[in-house]
This record gives structure tokens, C-alpha cells and sequence, in this order.
């Protein structure tokens, strides 16, 4: 009788404690939002156009529980032709991880009604350096195409670079922004 109660207690030993031995043994998966957890907070800074300067703000935060990380901004643009009180422009951005493809997918709105959707496609290996490429953009001729890099300096400085490309034109700079954490 104590042969089985051994042999039964042993089993019921293994069952309860190999599962959660089990799982202490596995490793834990990458979390693959740490590149992008640097960009949250509140930003302000400059921006230089082909034709303008202006002054900016925004904020970064992840929304749904992590799901997302959300980018709004406004720029405030100095008096130009045509414009002689200065222009203001707000955009909305969200960032997706697309777990089918394994890519990170940017989708910016702006008020002008342009809607533009991008793909990461170069992260450098020490994580300071984000280039996204456009898949498609709304509202505007076909062929046109953008990136948007943006390029860590330091812990509280980072460059949001905007290039865009007629179609059959090469990319140019249309703006470079320079950010300082608040």
C-alpha cells in the first residue's frame, strides 16, 4: 500500500510541478515595442521646410493597452506668401504591429484629408535609426510616394525627416523637425 501511495503521490507531484517548472523554463519573447518606447512623452521643437520654418509640439503614448502607439502633432508655420498670418497643421498618427507580416505599420492622417500608409523598413541594429516607407497614400495623384525617418540623437533629441517624391521623381526633403523632449 505504500508502494502506491509513493507511486501516486510522485505522479501528482510531476503534475502539479512540472507544468510551472515548464513554464519558469521559457524564455520570455522580446518585447517588440522596446525600440519605440523612447518616443514617448511630450515633444517640442523646429521645423524647416523647402519654403517655411515652424515651431512644433506633440505628444507619443500607447493606447489599448500597448496595442498602439499614437502620435499627435502641431505645427505652428510662420508667415509666408500667401499665407501672411502663418499656417497651423495637425496631424494624427498611429503605429500598428502587423504580427502576419512581422512589420511594423505607421498610418498618418492629416487635416489636409492626406492619409498615408507606411511600412518600416529599416530599423538600425542599435535601434537609433526608424525609416518608413510608403505603401499608399490617399488623396493625392497616383505614384507619389514618402518616408519618414526618424533618427535618435540622444536621450531627449530626435529628428522626424519627411520626404516626398513625385511620381518618377526621386525623394527630396520636404521638411526635417528637430525634437526636444518636454
Amino acid at each position: 500500500m505504500s508502494v502506491i501511495r509513493s507511486f501516486v503521490s510522485a505522479v501528482f507531484f510531476i503534475a502539479i510541478l512540472l507544468p510551472s517548472v515548464l513554464i519558469a523554463q521559457e524564455e520570455k519573447k522580446p518585447d517588440v515595442w522596446e525600440p519605440f518606447k523612447y518616443f514617448t512623452g511630450f515633444w517640442k521643437g523646429t521645423g524647416d521646410s523647402k519654403t517655411v520654418k515652424s515651431k512644433l509640439e506633440g505628444e507619443f503614448k500607447f493606447i489599448f493597452n500597448g496595442k498602439f502607439l499614437q502620435m499627435k502633432g502641431i505645427s505652428e508655420f510662420e508667415p509666408q506668401e500667401g499665407q501672411p498670418k502663418g499656417e497651423k497643421h495637425e496631424d494624427i498618427g498611429y503605429i500598428s504591429y502587423d504580427s502576419i507580416r512581422g512589420k511594423f505599420v505607421l498610418r498618418q492622417f492629416m487635416q489636409e484629408g492626406f492619409v498615408t500608409q507606411y511600412v518600416l523598413d529599416t530599423l538600425s541594429s542599435d535601434c537609433k535609426t526608424f525609416i518608413f516607407l510608403s505603401e499608399s497614400i490617399e488623396n493625392i495623384p497616383p505614384g507619389f510616394r514618402a518616408k519618414v525617418t526618424y533618427r535618435i540623437l540622444n536621450q531627449d533629441e530626435f529628428l522626424w525627416i519627411f520626404e516626398l517624391a513625385a511620381p518618377g521623381k526621386e525623394l527630396e526633403c520636404y521638411s526635417t523637425n528637430h525634437l526636444y523632449r518636454k
